[in-house]
């Protein structure tokens, strides 16, 4: 596939589970046995599903939309891959009314304060990548963990998906230029104290993203630090 040709949307063929353990590594076994870009997985409930670093994500059946789209073909129009899927999550609430959905770096959706939405993407390149959602759809009880308050955006999952798969195919077409703009709107650390653990650790104050999609950091002395990866907590102070 060349770099300006039109990719498959997103949504067909759909494999649906009522109980798998993680619709990630169900739709990675699809990738490695061919199937096409735009294949998604979808599933009523999760048993091993997993987020960042490993931590687990827990749901009860039906409440969470849980899904993983193929993206084959990947080159340098990929390169912000992890900032279109939030993105497109949010992009995707709004058409269904849910607004003020906003981006914690590198790639949650935080809705009123509380965790709406994780992403984890887990790739193959050139060849495919497997795009994780989760979504707390109509119950607040998926979460990756105990730190954070869940919070739900009060629609089906299945009038999600549709809107989500919509989405993706606009969002993933979207040059990176196009991307930062996007993201730079609905970006929730923006001018907030953070902290961090990795890339020597610190504090300082959230500036936007570089053309790689790094974090821009103000330390306290007026040096900025750069973060490719890792994780992001806003600061109890400032």
């Amino acid at each position: 596939m060349s770099a300006g040709e039109a990719r498959p949307a997103f949504g067909r063929p759909r494999l649906h589970l009522r109980s798998t353990g993680s619709t990630n590594d169900v739709c990675r076994e699809l990738a490695t046995a061919g199937a096409p870009s735009g294949t998604i997985v979808t599933a009523e409930e999760q048993t091993a599903g997993r987020g960042r670093r490993g931590r687990a994500w827990l749901t009860r059946p039906g409440e969470a939309l849980l899904c993983s789209a193929l993206l084959r073909d990947l080159g340098e129009r990929d390169a912000l891959l992890a900032l279109a899927v939030p993105l497109a999550v949010c992009e995707a609430l709004e058409e269904l009314g849910v607004g003020g959905a906003e981006v914690k770096w590198p790639n949650d959706v935080w809705l009123s304060n509380r965790k709406l939405a994780g992403i984890l993407i887990e790739a193959r390149p050139p060849d495919w990548a497997v795009i994780g959602v989760g979504v707390n759809a109509s119950g607040a009880s998926a979460a990756p963990s105990d730190r954070w308050a869940a919070g739900s955006a009060g629609v089906a999952p299945e009038r999600l998906l549709p809107e989500l798969c919509s989405a993706l195919d606009r969002l993933v077409a979207d040059p990176p230029p196009d991307l930062r703009e996007r993201f730079a709107a609905r970006d929730m650390l923006a001018g907030r104290t953070v902290e961090w653990e990795g890339h020597g650790g610190g504090t300082g104050v959230a500036r936007g993203i570089d053309a790689t999609g790094s974090l821009r950091v103000e330390r306290d002395d007026g040096t900025e630090a750069l973060l490719s990866a890792g994780e992001v907590t806003l600061s109890s102070v400032g």
